[in-house]
């Protein structure tokens, strides 16, 4: 756009406008500018002004015209059809795109060169520092996890800040945006703020070296009362209601709000926290908490709720915050627990109650953790029939509000998966290996600092077996589906495998990811990223390659024995039987939830006929339940999956 210079009868209405500028000289216009909407406006340095041709309709259907209403400008261009309106200090050294409107602002500017809280160091996990993620604009769960997590490869951690520093580099100006189709009103102090487009501020308190990486298919919303410093937040993401921020990520699709209070912290994609405190915790994605008595502090989290009163405590000796905890994928933590760091907690388990002895659960996932008498007794295995468990890993895909295209964090969904499944026969090996040295006839067991009962550990076994009967089962139709060949086309995914933050993938990957990394073949944060990205795409080609030697270990078999026919029936008998028993067992989990004992405050005023009706006005009838439809539906899909197979094996061989 070619901007030109005020003619003398401009600045003459201008001036009868009660407009005043430094030097007229160094303002410029639109060629087609009617500097009748410019008003009450003081300028200095250079100043850029577009056309205004647009009107805007507030809600409650009032209308305002585009233009500059009782503003000062230092520095500053103004798209066209912006409607700038009452600041009550200045805008100094912002470039505000078109389309944008900003009324009853206290100050918006940039004060030398800054790079919009890019190049932050957030303290997580051990709020003395050690493991400080350097936070910018593009960053995934998965590089947080790297530079958090592997300290003990210096190297690594050297180049994966120097990949951060060098994107915060690049965001250094001293000057600002605002992006176009921007709203900012009735908000106080603004300071080296990046603000894409379509974002939505509205009587923020304070908001000071930050960017809100908004974009048209989903914007950002900061809402009234809102302080924020040293902090990005990124796409679809909303921060309401008195939040208060200090050295924070917000990923996509988060919302903070209700007076939440967060420092140290990182944010990953589709968390939602309310009415608590978060100090120094990686918070990956899906971590959800509600309750005004919560704290998480020093912890790392992924696909959590956290119960009402939860509690951690990092204090255990004197030496100051150090110590650190984790609550595995998919953990959760009942109403007023608390855990005493260090400690890790396996995945997709329940906490209950107070545990001051440091439990590492981590060999025994699906467990329950409860205190009784003041001692950590552990359940395993027992969350595997649990419909809350279920019912999380069918929602947390449907909740996923990250538009389709530009999603970053990688996020795997599989409740069972190589990680799981692999934590599920350490387990399963743990529980025998309990009963061989404590007797099959103990009352009790101990691992760790937890006691087990004679029941549970009998219990725990049989879910292991049959959780790992129906993941292999699972992997192996799913190859017949493909293809007749069993033999995996690739070693790759064979041994150990991580949860990085969302991201599953095989140990080797990543390892050699790392040692590229460290090699320089890796040398930038583009490059990292698509190998990641290929890593999460390649999942179930690696899955297989595990599968299938774990089918050949825990069924004692050779490859030429796995590819028979009659093996093949037998698996896939096996797994029917496990998919239909354990969600025989789903169901009645879900019949509990419909027992005369949670009709109890149904029925008021009334008697038993009563409180049935009101229950089943409000909850509706058992057998007409979603879950308890989705149940019997997947029984009866799985059973005609197998006896599809089977019939089809059976064919082969006459």
């Amino acid at each position: 756009m070619e901007y030109r210079k005020l003619t003398a009868e401009e600045i003459g209405q201008l001036e009868q406008q009660g407009c005043t500028a430094e030097d007229w000289e160094l303002v410029s216009v639109h060629p087609e500018v009617n500097v009748k909407y410019i008003r009450a406006t003081r300028l200095s340095g250079q100043c850029r002004i577009g056309r205004f041709e647009k009107a805007f309709t507030l809600a409650g259907g009032m209308h305002k015209h585009s233009g500059l209403f009782h503003v000062t400008l230092h520095n500053v261009t103004v798209g066209d059809d912006c409607c700038i309106e009452n600041i009550k200090n200045y805008i100094a050294n912002y470039d505000i795109e078109a389309d944008s409107f900003i009324e009853n602002v206290d100050i918006i500017l940039v004060d030398g060169e800054t790079s919009f809280g890019n190049g932050v160091e957030v303290s997580v996990l051990n709020e003395t520092g050690g493991r400080e993620v350097t936070i910018h604009d593009q960053m995934t769960a998965q590089e947080a996890y790297m530079q958090a997590m592997y300290r003990h490869r210096p190297v690594l951690t050297q180049q994966l800040k120097h990949f951060a520093d060098k994107i915060a580099k690049s965001r250094v100006s001293d000057r600002g945006r605002i992006g176009h189709h921007s709203t900012i009103v009735d908000t106080g102090y603004i300071k080296n703020l990046y603000v894409g487009p379509w974002s939505k501020i509205e009587g923020a308190g304070k908001l000071k070296n930050g960017s809100l990486m908004s974009r048209q298919e989903s914007p950002v919303h900061i809402g009234y009362g809102v302080i924020a410093e040293d902090f990005i937040v990124q796409d679809g993401s909303q921060i309401e209601d008195c939040t208060t921020l200090s050295r924070v990520y917000v990923g996509q699709s988060c919302t903070l709000g209700h007076s939440y209070s967060a420092s140290d912290s990182l944010f990953f994609c589709n968390c939602q926290e309310e009415n608590g405190e978060a100090c120094a915790i990686f918070a990956g994605p899906f971590t959800v908490t509600h309750h005004k008595s919560t704290l998480l502090i020093a912890g790392m989290f992924s696909f959590m709720n956290a119960g009402s009163g939860s509690n951690q405590s990092n204090h255990m000796y004197k030496l100051g915050p150090i110590h650190q905890g984790a609550l595995e994928r998919g953990a959760k933590t009942a109403s007023d627990s608390y855990i005493l760091w260090p400690a890790r907690i396996g995945a997709f388990s329940l906490v209950m109650g107070r545990h001051s002895s440091n439990p590492d659960t981590s060999a025994l996932p699906f467990s329950y953790l409860i205190e009784k008498n003041g001692e950590t007794w552990l359940a395993p295995a027992v969350n595997l029939r649990s419909v809350g468990t279920i019912r999380d890993a069918q929602k947390w895909p449907k909740r996923d509000k990250r538009a389709p295209e530009g999603r970053l964090d990688l996020v795997n969904f599989n409740l069972l998966s190589p990680y799981t499944i692999d934590k599920m026969v350490r387990g399963l090996d743990v529980l025998l290996r309990l009963r061989e040295l404590s007797g099959a006839t103990s009352d009790t067991y101990t691992y760790q600092s937890a006691k087990i009962t004679h029941s549970s550990l009998e219990r725990g076994i049989k879910l292991y077996r049959m959780a790992i009967t129906k993941f292999l089962g699972n992997s192996l139709i799913s190859r017949l589906e493909k293809t007749r060949q069993l033999r995996p086309e690739t070693s790759v995914g064979e041994g150990d495998w991580l949860d990085l933050s969302g991201l599953i993938a095989p140990h080797t990957v990543i390892t050699q990811l790392m040692n590229d990394i460290e090699a320089g073949t890796v040398n930038c944060y583009k490059e990292m990223n698509a190998r990641l990205r290929e890593t999460h795409r390649l999942y179930y080609d690696y899955e297989w390659a595990w599968a299938y030697r774990l089918t050949l270990r825990f069924y004692g078999l050779t490859e030429e024995q796995l590819a028979q026919h009659e093996t093949l029936v037998r698996i896939i008998r096996d797994w029917k039987a496990a998919v239909v028993g354990i969600d025989e067992m789903l169901y009645q989990d879900a019949r509990k939830e419909f027992s005369l004992t949670t009709k109890t405050g149904f029925g008021f005023d009334g008697n038993n006929s009563t409180a049935e009706a009101d229950f089943a006005e409000v909850r509706g009838q058992f057998q007409n339940n979603p879950f308890v439809t989705a149940v019997q539906e997947h029984i009866r899909v799985k059973s005609a999956l197998g006896d599809k197979w089977i019939a089809r094996l059976g064919e082969e061989q006459k």
